[in-house]
């Protein structure tokens, strides 16, 4: 089985790096517009993934096809709801709102498909309790 916990792991540690580095330049900066990002980038990103890591690590789903899902859908929908966060509300280029509005919920439905999976696999015998 692929290593679910060590990529979801690494993936969490770089979304930490980019929430931390908004914070400090919030602070830095004495402007406050990135709070929204930052608190998602640390909720989704960093917490998220991390505990997803965690439970990869304690646990073996017994439906790989599942968990495949899942991790698939919290990598893009963690990237794509914070990017399309980003997008939408400090809007760095010219894309137009439909399409940016249409990524941001895009991205935040996959994530919201990532949670559901996540709640299926919790209640599903692992390969421990066989």
């Amino acid at each position: 089985m692929t290593n679910y916990s060590k990529i979801l792991l690494r993936l969490s540690a770089v979304f930490a790096l980019i929430g931390v580095y908004l914070g400090s330049h919030m602070a830095g900066a004495g402007g406050y517009e990135f709070r929204t990002l930052h608190a998602h980038i640390l909720v989704v990103g960093w917490l998220s993934l991390f505990a997803w890591a965690v439970y990869y690590k304690i646990f073996t789903p017994s439906s790989k096809k599942l968990a495949a899902l899942h991790v698939w859908t919290a990598i893009i929908g963690s990237i794509g709801l914070t990017s399309g966060m980003w997008l939408y509300y400090l809007k760095p280029f010219d894309f137009g709102d439909t399409f940016i509005t249409v990524y941001f919920i895009v991205g935040g439905t996959i994530l919201l498909i990532s949670f559901l999976f996540f709640a299926i696999l919790t209640f599903m015998k692992t390969e421990e309790e066989k």
